[in-house]
């Protein structure tokens, strides 16, 4: 199985931007954790973060035919962005919307996501490791 995780703006700032809310730890230790994780489940993986939107729908369009499954964390784009929800639907790729923090409990904008019109499912609120809840699911889905 292959999946492809995408991550949008500022989430390779990760351990360097508003640390008590997102915590300490970097991109590169999440990159590993996700990683490792694949490993041990014999996940193929692959890693893709822009803060660029259209670079985010060129990558969800050439995964197309290449990849099982994918897990997103648009980041600000959640809240904006009909050309990746857009992107998503094109493609039909089984997908899980991750979030670090719960955007259920902070801004009114952050509880707006276009990309929950597509995803299977959204985890959100359980730091880091929902990106592995997420290939977790992807895995059981995709494999029965």
């Amino acid at each position: 199985m292959k999946i492809l995780v995408i991550n949008g703006p500022n989430i390779n700032m990760l351990g360097i931007r508003e640390k008590e809310i997102y915590g300490t730890q970097t991109y590169q230790d999440l990159l590993n954790m996700i990683s490792e994780f694949c490993r041990k489940e014999q996940i193929e993986v692959s890693f893709f973060q822009s803060n660029h939107e259209g670079e985010i729908v060129d990558e969800i369009q050439r995964a197309y035919g290449n990849y099982d499954g994918i897990v997103i964390n648009p980041a600000a784009y959640t809240h904006t962005s009909v050309a990746i929800l857009d992107a998503l639907k094109a493609v039909a790729i089984p997908t899980v919307e991750v979030h670090i923090t719960d955007t259920s409990k902070r801004e009114d904008f952050r509880k707006i996501s276009y990309i929950r019109l597509f995803a299977e499912n959204t985890i959100q609120g359980r730091g880091l490791t929902g990106y592995l809840e997420a290939i977790d699911y992807l895995n059981e889905k995709l494999r029965i």
